[in-house]
């Protein structure tokens, strides 16, 4: 039997995920025994009690107590959903747990490449053929701008403006944000769109930037494909992919003393408390940070 209007609640929301959504003993478990840590960290006796800055002090509180991070997000989430449930049950509950984030977890970061690296990988030999063009084109707008593959293959001829050196990128979500162009991505990309495009333009062709050889949209596969082969191509020891060369962006603008700010900006970087920060960017404030801190920016030594 229940003590406390909390444990009534708890029990009432182990029963809901039973069966509202089927979900196994080992689940729910997991869900009650970090609400039982909850409470026995605040000594609440109801949700209503709950606040975020409590929630974030027993995360805060576990975190010294050295829990790891796949455990913090744990806890993090059960608080989530259990208030979520709860709030759900009267129209006049607030749920204090809406905006706690989740801890990230550790992940290992990409190798990043030099600017002396990236400075073999994009610059050198290259030939004059469509492909090639495309190739060189591709991998200049991936480190100038740091895009994602999925970003850069989906990349589309209304979205870029070469005379003024910006593209709108389509990022996760669907949100957009708009990322300066240095000059050595711009000059590529019009070399590309001049004398390489339109030999691969086919009558299905559509609105994508960057064609395959049949005129159809280049697949992720072939985009890692080339990068890694133009890796080996120019003797880099270093792995060499399209998510090391965004790291590479962001790493040498952040090295050069670029503002951190703008850079997850032009990432498109958002968690739950900067959601669309950057549909407010002011494009020349962006501009002139990629410019002056941006290897390949074009700026003058």
């Amino acid at each position: 039997m229940a003590e406390s209007e909390w444990d009534w609640q708890v029990e009432q929301f182990s029963a809901a995920l039973a069966v509202e959504r089927g979900l196994s003993d080992n689940y729910r478990l997991i869900h009650t025994r970090a609400l039982a840590a909850f409470r026995s960290f605040t000594g609440i006796t109801s949700p209503e009690e709950a606040t975020q800055e409590i929630m974030r002090d027993f995360l805060a509180a576990e975190r010294a107590r050295n829990r790891r991070p796949a455990g913090l997000k744990i806890l993090a989430n059960s608080l989530r959903q259990f208030f979520k449930w709860w709030a759900a049950q009267d129209a006049s509950r607030k749920n204090p747990a809406e905006l706690l984030e989740l801890p990230k977890l550790d992940r290992p970061l990409p190798e990043t490449l030099t600017e002396e690296d990236m400075s073999r990988l994009v610059s050198g030999s290259w030939g004059t053929t469509p492909l090639e063009l495309r190739d060189r084109a591709m991998l200049e707008l991936l480190y100038g701008c740091g895009l994602r593959a999925s970003e850069l293959v989906g990349a589309r001829l209304e979205n870029l403006d070469v005379p003024n050196r910006f593209i709108r990128v389509v990022g996760k979500g669907s949100k957009e944000r708009i990322v300066p162009l240095g000059d050595m991505a711009a000059l590529a990309i019009h070399a590309y769109l001049s004398g390489g495009r339109p030999l691969l333009v086919k009558p299905t062709t559509g609105g994508e930037i960057f064609l395959g050889k049949h005129g159809g949209v280049i697949t992720i596969t072939r985009l890692w494909e080339i990068v890694t082969a133009r890796a080996r191509a120019v003797g880099l020891e270093k792995k060499a992919y399209p998510h090391a060369l965004r790291h590479s962006f962001a790493t040498h603008l952040l090295q050069n003393g670029a503002d951190l700010r703008a850079i997850q900006e032009m990432l498109g970087h958002a968690d739950i408390s900067t959601t669309q920060i950057y549909t407010h960017t002011d494009g020349q404030k962006l501009k002139n940070a990629h410019w002056k801190f941006h290897p390949r920016s074009g700026k003058q030594s």
